[in-house]
């Protein structure tokens, strides 16, 4: 059942969840609000109020990405096969500079992610990449490439990330825009 509050002005639906969890936790991953409670939860209505702030920022920013994403176009014409090729060129090119290689390389249906890269070097790539740019497919290999060398995101990451691409920050925002204009 979706229920709905205001924040800000701002109207949210949302729809809450109960679990076997001990404690209760926001999720907004696809742009809507689920609060997933531990069963007999009894006042979800209160994590929001305690949490406002945060939900609020969030939202905006996925509506600021929907927005933008109108005004972004889809490759329609690349297949799965043609971009296992362009992200094995790539990987090549980086493993290069980077002096690293993946254990392997994997092209998969992903939920929530464009690309991840495992303790074991093994990486895996959203097979929705294929409708993006060029560009922005060279920056997701590039970004796990990094996290062959370095593991989470902190500073020393970011530095070798911008080594390649200093607009890094607005390829994050695009790849958002992408996510909303694919997925909703």
């Amino acid at each position: 059942m979706r229920n709905k509050t205001v924040l800000n002005g701002l109207t949210i639906e949302y729809n809450v969840v109960q679990r076997q969890i001990k404690y209760p936790r926001l999720e907004l991953k696809t742009g809507n609000l689920v609060l997933i409670v531990p069963k007999g939860y009894k006042k979800p209505e209160d994590l929001i109020r305690e949490h406002g702030e945060w939900i609020y920022e969030k939202i905006s920013l996925i509506k600021e990405s929907q927005e933008r994403a109108k005004g972004k176009t889809l490759n329609l014409n690349r297949s799965d096969d043609e971009l296992r090729a362009f992200i094995t060129s790539k990987i090549d090119e980086y493993s290069k500079e980077l002096d690293v290689r993946p254990n392997r390389v994997t092209l998969r249906n992903m939920k929530s992610k464009w690309g991840s890269c495992s303790s074991k070097k093994n990486m895996n790539f959203n097979k929705l990449l294929k409708f993006l740019p060029r560009e922005m497919i060279q920056y997701v290999v590039f970004h796990e490439m990094v996290h062959l060398k370095v593991k989470g995101h902190g500073k020393e990451f970011w530095k070798i990330v911008s080594r390649n691409f200093r607009d890094h920050n607005e390829k994050e925002k695009d790849l958002m825009d992408y996510w909303f204009l694919i997925n909703y």
